[in-house]
This record gives C-alpha cells, sequence and structure tokens, in this order.
C-alpha cells in the first residue's frame, strides 16, 4: 500500500503550518503497508448492514483518535469497498483511494495531541485476503451469511481501521441482517431490535483489542448465552453441525477450561466469554477473537472433542489478546505460550504431563529455525508454537515452579491492556525471579543447536 506523494512508512511535509502527512503504514517488516501512523485509536463504532441474497455490506465506521503528530492528512487501511462520505469532527473532508489506503484531508489541520472524530459512510461487496498469511483471511460470504476473520490481516476488508496491533481500541459493533440469521462478534452482547423483515445485533469490546482480533460471524447458528463467573457467556455452533457432536461439546466448556487458565495466568481479562463453531471449509484454523475464540472444522473431524484447542484459545485471551504484540517478529509471546496451554491442559484432563509434552517436543524439534523473529513465511511455522513452548518450560524448570507462575501472572497484570515485546518479557522474568536469563532465551528461542536440558 503506497499512499501518494509518500513513501511507504515515512511522513511526508506539508506546507501548512509545519504539519505533516502521517505515515502510510506502522512500520512493521512483516506486514508491509498496513497500519499507519500519526495518531493513536481510543475507539471504533461500527455499524453495517449485510445482505446475504447480493453480498451487500453497508457501513458507518466512526473512529475516536488522537493525533501523535501534526497532521495535514492521514491515512485509513479499507480494502475494497467504495467510500461515499469522510467527515472529520463533522465537517466534511477530502478523501482519495490509493489501494488498501483511504487517504483523509480534513478541512483543518490536526495539531499535535487534538481528539478527533473520523465519520465514513461506505458500501460495496466486501473480499477475501487473497494472500493472509494464515490462509482463508478476510469477509468470506458463505452460504446463509459470512465469516469476517483472519491474521495478521481481516478488519480492513469490513471497516476502515489502522489495521496493526500496536494500536489497540475498543469497540462497539451493532450488525443488521436479515431476520433469522445470527450476527455474532466480540465482547458483551447488548442485545438485538427486529423491524421490517431485519434484526440488528449490538456487541461492545470496551478492553483495548487488537483489529485482527475483531470478527464477524453471520448465518444459521444456535446460540446460547448464559452467564459464567457472573460474565455473559455467548457459545455458537452452525446449525448444519450436529448439536451433540464434537465441536459443540468442545465448545461447551469453555467456561471450565478458561477457570483452569485463570488460575495459572492469573484473573481472565474480558468481560465476556464464548466461542464459535463454524463450518466452512475455508476456515482452516482457529482464531483467539477477542472474549470469543472462532474455530474452523478441521478440529473436529476426527469426530471427537478437541478441548485442546479450546484450552489453546482461551490461552491467547492472556497471551495475545490483553498482552499483544507490538510488532509481529514476537509472535511467539502469543504462540508460545498458547501451546504450552495446550500442555498445562493435557496434563490437568489426563493426557501426557507437561514434562513428557516437553520430553517429546524436544527430540522432534529443528532447531535451525527460530522461534523469535522467524521472518514473515515463518510467522505461523511450527518453530513459533513448539520451541516459544519449549522455551517456557524450560524457564519453569530453570526458576521452579513457583517463580515461573509469578512470572506469568505479574505479565498478565502488569501489561494487561497494552502491548509488549520479548525484550519486556525477558525483563520482567528476571526481575521477578531475581537472576539473568538473557542466555537461557536466546538459546530456546534462536539458537542453532539444541540446548542442554534444564
Amino acid at each position: 500500500m503506497t499512499l501518494v506523494l509518500l513513501v511507504t512508512g515515512c511522513t511526508g511535509h506539508d506546507d501548512r503550518s509545519g504539519l505533516r502527512a502521517g505515515a502510510a503504514d506502522a512500520g512493521d517488516p512483516y506486514v508491509p503497508g498496513y497500519g499507519n501512523g500519526g495518531y493513536d485509536v481510543a475507539g471504533y463504532r461500527l455499524r453495517v448492514r449485510y445482505d446475504p441474497a447480493d453480498d451487500r455490506l453497508t457501513g458507518h465506521a466512526t473512529v475516536t483518535a488522537t493525533a501523535t503528530e501534526g497532521l495535514s492528512r492521514f491515512n485509513l487501511d479499507l480494502a475494497g469497498l467504495t467510500v461515499s462520505s469522510v467527515r472529520v469532527d463533522g465537517a466534511n473532508a477530502r478523501h482519495a483511494r490509493d489501494g488498501r489506503e483511504l487517504v483523509v484531508t480534513p478541512a483543518r489541520g490536526l495539531p499535535r495531541g487534538a481528539r478527533f472524530t473520523v465519520d465514513v459512510e461506505y458500501a460495496g461487496v466486501p473480499q477475501s485476503v487473497a494472500e493472509s498469511t494464515l490462509g482463508g483471511g478476510g469477509f468470506l460470504a458463505t452460504a446463509d451469511g459470512a465469516i469476517a476473520l483472519g491474521q495478521p490481516d481481516s478488519a480492513a476488508t469490513w471497516f476502515p481501521v489502522n489495521d496493526h496491533p500496536s494500536d489497540k481500541a475498543g469497540y462497539e459493533v451493532e450488525v443488521t441482517v436479515p431476520d433469522g440469521l445470527a450476527a455474532l462478534s466480540n465482547g458483551v452482547p447488548l442485545g438485538r431490535t427486529s423491524g421490517g423483515g431485519w434484526t440488528t445485533w449490538r456487541w461492545a469490546e470496551r478492553a483495548p483489542m487488537a483489529s485482527y482480533l475483531s470478527f464477524l460471524v453471520i448465518g444459521d447458528y444456535r446460540v446460547d448465552t448464559g452467564t459464567h463467573a457472573g460474565r455473559p457467556i455467548v457459545t455458537a455452533v452452525a446449525a448444519s453441525l450436529p448439536a451433540d457432536g464434537p465441536a459443540a461439546a468442545s465448545v461447551a466448556r469453555t467456561g471450565e477450561i478458561a477457570d483452569f487458565l485463570a488460575e495459572r495466568f492469573g484473573p481472565y481479562p474480558f468481560e465476556a466469554y464464548g466461542g464459535i463453531a463454524v463450518a466452512d471449509e475455508r476456515v482452516g484454523y482457529a482464531l483467539e477473537t477477542q472474549s470469543r475464540p472462532v474455530y474452523g472444522p478441521g478440529f473436529f473431524r476426527s469426530g471427537r472433542p478437541d478441548p485442546g484447542v479450546v484450552a489453546h484459545e482461551l490461552a491467547h485471551q492472556w497471551f495475545g489478546d490483553s498482552v499483544s504484540l507490538a510488532r509481529w517478529s514476537d509472535i511467539w509471546l502469543n504462540e508460545g505460550f498458547a501451546t504450552y496451554a495446550e500442555w498445562l491442559w493435557a496434563e490437568h484432563d489426563g493426557g501426557p504431563t507437561a514434562q513428557r509434552s516437553f520430553e517429546l517436543r524436544y527430540a522432534a524439534t529443528d532447531w535451525s529455525e527460530p522461534s523469535v523473529d522467524p521472518g514473515r513465511a515463518g510467522m505461523f511455522g511450527t518453530a513459533v508454537y513448539q520451541r516459544g513452548a519449549l522455551a517456557a518450560h524450560a524457564l519453569r524448570r530453570t526458576v521452579g515452579d513457583d517463580a515461573f507462575f509469578r512470572i506469568l501472572r505479574a505479565w498478565t497484570a502488569e501489561r494487561r491492556g497494552g502491548t509488549a515485546t520479548t525484550a519486556d518479557f525477558v525483563a520482567l522474568a528476571e526481575r521477578v525471579c531475581g537472576r539473568r536469563l538473557g542466555a537461557l532465551f536466546d538459546a530456546w528461542l534462536a539458537g542453532g543447536t539444541a540446548p542442554a536440558l534444564p
């Protein structure tokens, strides 16, 4: 995504009182062209209407942000939809498209520190992401609705956004769909209303959320609502999947597994619980969409429940969702601890011990593939998940159980709602246990030969 008159990742000078054009991306080489500079988003209010009959989406997005530098213009990420109007603080603003970029020039420049609101009216047929790293990303039309999902990109296919996890924000989402269809998203359910053959579903995720963790699932679903630990829990299973099948049985254990993880990682970080099992085979993964993970059908094809994948995605609520990546090169912080949570759950649920899982994975590891900074092609490679989990257990063996779980609880408490790096985690671990750990992490995350067993 290259902005006219700008070099991607850089800012451009302007002749209006020293104001500048905001950077056209977040400067992350793993996702070139994604995210933008010059402002920090506080919240998104999204009102969208989707009709599966013609696959057309209409939307009104209200983005509330603060300028982090004096801005003559700024960008939002938006793929493949037509913008009819943009207003900044209520005044009409010039807007132009350059690929996946929406370039906004307000009537007046925005001084550093100014809080401003952007309203965008848009419509069109949303797109999938042809080259999504994880696969099957973006906005996917289905036989009975749609699924908007993906990592590291998907949000920009259905709303204008600063599409990088370094800029987290709160969300309010209203989704209007034909009567009889569910419209599911993140956070606390705020009810639904119907009229004229359409139903509007309302959701709010008030905790800061990275854009790739937002989602929409629209279609024929069996939706169960209730409370767990005093908070709403919403689970849903595609109506085409059996009500007593493995997907339904797995999602039904959400509360139980979340409680198990909270005992080890600290208090559950969000206002709602849940999970959604979809039937579309293009979703060949599960994703830790904030407060309500989405599970693809492949995890249940054996005919048996898979609580391990539920443990993995729920662990992300702490590692990846509440404490998010400042840059994608540190993705092991998400996936390594989520994989380790699978080992912990398996031990609890009558499977192999975490030590045994560690030994088996250690013997099978290709140590030439690093877990930290694996390169864009390796973002979702085995090393990120498995070497990350190995490093977690090696830390546990080195510092002992008490110190290890104090480290994890301190991490999730002190960094709650924010972003972090590998260096941040190492520094916190060293502070909590009172010893140097850099060499340990270097060996287990990035060393080219098998480390000595602790």
